[in-house]
């Protein structure tokens, strides 16, 4: 399917890229009036875009249906300030009741059950039931379009970081699990990221990895390695020797019974060699696939 945006109607815009764009972080924003009225609502049109200066931008867009502004969007105008609290697992329900189109003036945070937190230098409370509060100075609201489902950008600059104590290790490093994150998707669908869904996939930083293209043919061209088993393979800084210390009993037996058979041979290695590479053994898959080179 080819799809040109020009021909689709806003709300069908909004279905296609807010489904193939995802999975989105939450901002949950607490914004204030300049009479003092609080609101509270989740955003999944949010990210991280500076560290120095620390900027995250929302965007509050235009509502499709009617073109009318949300609060959260008038309030920065008339104050220019936000908390922002990050959403876990177990605030979803109640941040998506904070969603609900209630009238100005209707406190979100009694609507939906959470509990006040002074912020230290923003008017904005913050909601205490979050893990991560990101107290915010709004540097501007940019405008993207006066149209239903034109997004306005609220660039906010972190001043405050407030991080519950139980994300940390005993190294005062964040464990990414014990976040317990979600993210917004199409339609209705959230997805949770959590231990059973993380992985880590090991980031070159002044080690270049080799590339695919520097791969032998052999391997290059394998009709059992995936882009996923490739990519973990060029991501070496330099083409691994065969390692005589080597001791591998599968592969001796793969060697023992195919060893008549090359094509057969090199469809087992390579296949015993995914498996490694699905397990993170990295320089074992390199040394089973360098004997049959």
């Amino acid at each position: 399917m080819i799809i040109d945006l020009k021909e689709l109607k806003p709300a069908d815009k909004q279905y296609f890229l807010q489904h193939v764009i995802a999975p989105r972080p939450i901002c949950f924003a607490s914004t204030i009036d300049k009479e003092g009225n609080v609101n509270l609502s989740p955003f999944s049109f949010f990210n991280l875009f500076s560290s120095h200066p620390p900027i995250v931008i929302f965007s509050p867009a235009r509502r499709v249906r009617d073109n009318t502004t949300k609060h959260s969007l008038q309030n920065v105008l008339e104050v220019p300030e936000v908390v922002i609290n990050i959403v876990s697992f177990p605030m979803i329900q109640q941040a998506s009741l904070a969603s609900c189109e209630y009238p100005k003036g209707v406190d979100e945070f009694l609507k939906a059950g959470f509990t006040k937190e002074k912020a230290t230098i923003v008017r904005p409370p913050m909601v205490k039931e979050s893990k991560v509060k990101l107290e915010c100075r709004v540097n501007e609201v940019k405008s993207l379009g006066e149209e239903g489902g034109a997004g306005q950008l609220v660039i906010c600059e972190v001043l405050i970081m407030h991080l519950d104590d139980d994300i940390f290790n005993t190294e005062k490093k964040i464990v990414q699990s014990k976040l317990d994150l979600v993210a917004r998707l199409g339609a209705d669908w959230y997805c949770r990221v959590n231990e059973a869904n993380l992985f880590i996939v090991p980031k070159p930083n002044t080690q270049l990895g080799i590339g695919i293209d520097a791969l032998p043919e052999t391997i290059r061209n394998s009709s059992f390695l995936s882009g996923n088993h490739l990519g973990k393979l060029a991501n070496v800084n330099a083409l691994p020797e065969t390692a005589p210390s080597f001791d591998d009993d599968h592969m001796k037996n793969i060697v023992q019974y195919f060893s008549l058979n090359p094509a057969d041979m090199e469809k087992e290695l390579h296949q015993y060699a995914a498996k490694l590479l699905d397990q993170n053994k990295i320089e074992e898959a390199w040394q089973v696939l360098l004997f049959n080179l």
